[in-house]
């Protein structure tokens, strides 16, 4: 028999389950609750993905469309400033004399 003053406990049991996070498929979930398919997401969380994909669709098409307009900006300048130089200016026909393929 044995003399136990101090009563050693035994370790504790947590019912602890790891939790498995799948990025893929999460963005997954999401994609299919923004597109309208049925997911496991609540109908508010739908609501608020369809919202803000719509708004950055939004937000998207307004700066292509920004940048498209400048980009045509730029052309047209281009072109009118060369127009310009080749009517209104010698500045060609200087250039072909110096390489002397027109008198002067």
């Amino acid at each position: 028999m044995r003399l136990v003053f101090f009563k050693t406990p035994k370790a504790n049991k947590f019912g602890y389950q790891p939790r498995y996070y799948d990025a893929k498929k999460e963005e997954w979930e999401r994609r299919k609750a923004e597109l309208g398919y049925e997911s496991k997401l609540s109908k508010q969380e739908q609501l608020r993905l369809r919202m803000s994909g719509k708004w950055q669709k939004d937000v998207a098409s307004d700066s292509r469309r920004a940048s498209r307009l400048l980009t045509y900006f730029v052309y047209t300048v281009f072109i009118l400033g060369s127009i310009y130089v080749i009517l209104f200016t010698n500045l060609v026909e200087n250039f072909l004399a110096l390489f002397g393929l027109v008198s002067k």
